[in-house]
């Protein structure tokens, strides 16, 4: 997709983060129709006042809960009849050892991070494919790629994103929809607020990757390091070692990384 003017977006955890930072990259690039959903009634309505010039949707709901996936969907086709880009964004983590991971957030993991980006895309996919181009973007994580202790049940829903992506991808052949998979590393947004990270990507930076992956096409969007993803991927063991000289720093990193 070489050209973003007056398409009509989706996207989901819009309100903040890298989310936001994405609505500002296609503002910049003629983008003035978005529908957004986020739980945070405040931050979508801090859109209108940051993007004056652009038409917004907005949805207070939880992509947890089947029913208003449903309804933002039937407003979208009210509004619109058509999609031309859903960009699956929302997500939330819980961090720590296995042990130390209450069930409900392991769960509300489970149901935000993959089964509601399952699920908008389903009820979403019909507009899609009315467009003449159109895009579908999930936002995984590189936690997905090299996956690191202490993340464990984040790390399987954004494993389970790619998978996604990947067999949406195929299933979607006969159709103009081009599916790209962002994987960002650490950013610096409200969900790593609790963590103890440093070097944290920008979310700016993090926005403009994605919307040149997809100007050039490209199905994968990788910000970690690639000699570890190669690594990890093709020797697993060795990788083995790189992660537990780290363990006490990501130990420390997760003590108190939780933001759902």
């Amino acid at each position: 997709m070489k050209n973003f003017e007056n398409k009509k977006v989706v996207i989901t955890g819009g309100g903040s983060g890298i989310g936001e930072k994405i609505v500002a990259e296609l503002y910049q690039e003629g983008v003035k129709d978005f529908a957004v959903i986020g739980r945070s009634k405040e931050k979508l309505e801090a859109l209108k006042k940051e993007f004056p010039k652009a038409e917004f949707e907005l949805y207070s709901g939880d992509l947890a809960k089947v029913e208003d996936i449903k309804e933002f969907a039937a407003i979208v086709e009210k509004k619109w009849g058509t999609v031309d880009i859903l960009i699956n964004n929302a997500g939330v983590v819980s961090a720590g050892s296995i042990s130390s991971i209450s069930d409900d957030d392991i769960i509300a993991q489970t149901n935000i991070n993959v089964i509601g980006l399952i699920l908008m895309t389903k009820h979403m996919l019909p507009l899609l494919k009315k467009s003449k181009e159109a895009a579908l973007i999930n936002v995984s994580s590189g936690l997905a790629l090299i996956s690191m202790p202490f993340y464990a049940p984040y790390a399987a829903t954004k494993a389970a994103v790619k998978a996604f992506s990947e067999s949406i991808r195929r299933e979607l052949k006969d159709f103009p929809i081009q599916v790209t998979t962002l994987y960002p590393t650490a950013t610096d947004t409200p969900m790593m607020k609790n963590s103890n990270s440093g070097g944290l990507h920008s979310p700016e930076m993090v926005a403009k990757k994605l919307i040149e992956g997809i100007k050039n096409n490209e199905i994968d969007v990788i910000l970690s390091d690639l000699d570890n993803v190669k690594l990890n991927r093709d020797n697993p063991l060795e990788f083995d070692k790189k992660a537990a000289a780290m363990f006490d720093a990501f130990k420390k990193r997760t003590e108190k990384h939780r933001s759902m």
